[in-house]
This record gives structure tokens, sequence and C-alpha cells, in this order.
């Protein structure tokens, strides 16, 4: 599949992009000229060759900041899609297998997460639990699995009555034989677009959460904190947001290309297994409306 995402062009450009973004979280503290938390004389200076972007409110570089704060922001939306994935992925199969009671609490469940708003759920957690970075990130993922749990049941129940799973059903095999030999391979093209489709959405959730002072805390920087920031003194420094805004865009508009291009490769994919079928079978599905 990644050879085929790569052969198209915005899969190639997702890739580009992101790969960017990556190499700036795990080298963007190495390489950034200055220390992102030590003030210097200078405050709200403006661009010049010692300060690419200028200095904040307390005279830090923000170029530093910037590169220093891709850590925290990358690593947030990662960590939010892997908790979305296994709290949301796991109970979404295993609902096809595990009988009525399980599948009926379960879809209570999502539906009770879909309808509870992210910020304000984020904000009363973290009040209670203390705001820490933790807390904030499982709140998010949790409210974020029924993407993950809505997809996966779709998937498994596509597979879930074949023939050749009833088969290994009738010959002894065990639910997670048959989850991991057959429902897996389907499940994972539409898990795969999902993540991609919520990295980006948790880049922008956790973004948001920084923004307004939930989990990383200053003077820790991350791109929304320092978005927060920057916006009090526009009159200083207009062109201060710009950088960390156009990361943030760039960043959940390279996830959604990514999306949409495993999502073209699937497509592609489950055409090109149908054209491989013997013609008679090929007849006999488009005579029963299969195609």
């Amino acid at each position: 599949m990644i050879r085929r995402v790569l052969a198209q062009s915005t899969g190639r450009l997702a890739v580009g992009i992101l790969s960017v973004i990556v190499f700036l979280a795990i080298f963007g503290s190495v390489i950034a000229p200055y220390s992102p938390l030590t003030n210097s004389a200078t405050q709200l200076a403006h661009i010049s060759g010692s300060h690419w972007l200028g200095t904040d409110y307390l005279g830090r570089d923000t170029l530093s900041r910037i590169l220093a704060g891709s850590r925290a922001s990358v690593i947030g939306a990662i960590e939010v899609a892997v908790i979305a994935l296994f709290v949301g992925a796991i109970p979404g199969v295993l609902s096809v297998y595990l009988g009525r009671v399980f599948e009926w609490v379960t879809l209570r469940l999502v539906d009770t997460l879909i309808s509870l708003p992210f910020l304000l759920v984020a904000v009363a957690v973290t009040a209670l639990l203390g705001n820490g970075i933790t807390q904030a990130l499982l709140v998010v993922g949790v409210l974020l699995a029924p993407s993950f749990y809505r997809v996966s049941r779709a998937a498994a129940l596509s597979v879930a009555h074949s023939q050749y799973v009833e088969a290994a059903q009738i010959s002894g095999a065990s639910t997670a034989w048959i989850v991991r030999r057959h429902v897996w391979s389907k499940v994972l093209p539409p898990i795969s677009i999902s993540m991609a489709y919520t990295v980006g959405a948790g880049f922008v959730v956790v973004s948001s959460l920084s923004f307004l002072g939930i989990g990383v805390q200053p003077p820790a920087p991350t791109w929304g904190g320092m978005l927060s920031s920057d916006l009090n003194y526009l009159s200083y420094q207009p062109w201060a947001p710009v950088a960390p805004a156009l990361l943030i865009i760039a960043t959940v508009w390279a996830c959604n290309l990514l999306a949409d291009a495993i999502r073209d490769v699937s497509g592609e994919a489950g055409r090109a297994a149908a054209n491989m079928r013997p013609k008679w079978r090929r007849k006999l599905a488009l005579s029963q409306g299969g195609g």
C-alpha cells in the first residue's frame, strides 16, 4: 500500500510535508539557534539576521520556540490518534462477535461520546483531575474514538457472514483467530484512512487546548500556545502568528491529503481484485447485483 500511495502525486506531497514536520519534531530542539526558554534583552524585536522571526514579549527567539514546540504538538496529535484507535477499533470489531449485550452497551457508549463537546469536556476533566498533558490527551483520544468504532464495526460486519468466515467458525476456529486471519485485512484499510484523518483532527484539538492553556503549560513552547501569546501583541508584531498558524494548517492539510490518497488506493485495490475474478464469477455477481 505504501508504494501505491507514493505513486500518487497527492500521496507524495502529503508524505513530503509530513516528513518535514516529523523532522522538526525530532530535531527541532537540536537545530534551534537559541534556547526556547532563554530571555534576551530585546523584547518584541523585529525580524533580523540574529532573530529570523523576531522575539516574543519576553525576548525569547520565536524561531527557536517554533522548532522546539513542534515535538509537543506532533507527539500530542499522534498520542490522541493512538488512544482513539485502541479505544474505538477493538470494541468495534468485537461488537460483531461478542453477542448482543456487548454490542448494545458499546453502541450506547459511542452515542454518548458523540454527543459530548470536545473542548468543554476536556476543560471539565482537566479541572477535576488536574491541568496536565496526560489528562487532556486521554480525554481527547476517548472523545475521538467513535469514528474508529464505526469504521471497524462496518468493516467487520461486511465479512462477518461471508462464506469463508462461516466455514472457519464451523471448523472450530476461535474468534481471535478469525479476527486476526480474516477480519483484520478488511478492517486495516479503512482504519488507516481514519488514522490519518484523526491525526489531523487531533492536531487541531491539541493546538486548541494549548491555545487555551490546557495540557502543556507555559513556558514550554507549543504552536497553539504561541498563537495565544502572539495575539496579545499584534499591534507590535502583526506577522508573529503567521508561522505557527501556517505550520498547523500545513500539517492538517497533509494528513487529509494522505487519508484521501489511502482511500483512493484502497478503492483501486478493491476494483483490481474484482477484475481478477474469473469471468463466470463476475457475470454471476453482476446478475445478482454485486458488481
